[in-house]
C-alpha cells in the first residue's frame, strides 16, 4: 500500500477571490475544472458547491465553497468542506481502511459522492484535523 500527498483543500465563502489570490499573487497555475469530473449532487448525496483548482506543478490546491451541511446531507459524520483538509492518494484503499480499523480510527466513507473517479474516505487526526485518503476508480 502506497500513500502520497495529493492536495490541500481550503474552503471559502468566495472561491473565486481565493483562487485569484493563489494564481495571481502566488503565481500558481489554474487547473481547468473539467479535469475533475464531479458526481452530480441530488439533494440526498453529493456536494454542489463551487470548486476551483490550482497547482505548483506537483501539489494541488482544491479551493471549495464552505458548506456546513455536507456531512448531514450525505449521512456521514465528518464534513470535509467545513474547515478544509489535506489529502493523500493510495493505490490500495481497502488495505488502508484496515489500518484505520486496526487503530480504532473512525472514518466517513463518501465513496464517489463528490468525484466520479475517486473513492474518498475522510477521518480526523488526534487534533481534529480532517484528512482525506482516496483511490482512483476510473477515468484518468
Amino acid at each position: 500500500m502506497k500513500l502520497e500527498f495529493h492536495h490541500i483543500n481550503f474552503v471559502s465563502k468566495d472561491v473565486d477571490r481565493l483562487h485569484d489570490f493563489y494564481t495571481k499573487v502566488l503565481g500558481l497555475d489554474d487547473i481547468p475544472q473539467d479535469e475533475f469530473p464531479r458526481t452530480e449532487a441530488d439533494g440526498e448525496s453529493g456536494y454542489d458547491g463551487q470548486i476551483r483548482f490550482a497547482t505548483d506543478g506537483d501539489m494541488q490546491m482544491h479551493l471549495a465553497e464552505r458548506r456546513l451541511d455536507v456531512a448531514f446531507v450525505n449521512g456521514q459524520v465528518i464534513n470535509p468542506v467545513d474547515r478544509g483538509h489535506i489529502a493523500f492518494r493510495t493505490d490500495d484503499l481497502a488495505a488502508f481502511l484496515k489500518v484505520l480499523e486496526e487503530n480504532g480510527v473512525p472514518y466517513s466513507d463518501y465513496g464517489t459522492a463528490f468525484a466520479k473517479e475517486w473513492h474518498q474516505v475522510f477521518f480526523q487526526d488526534p487534533e481534529g484535523n480532517v484528512i482525506e485518503v482516496h483511490q482512483q476508480v476510473g477515468g484518468a
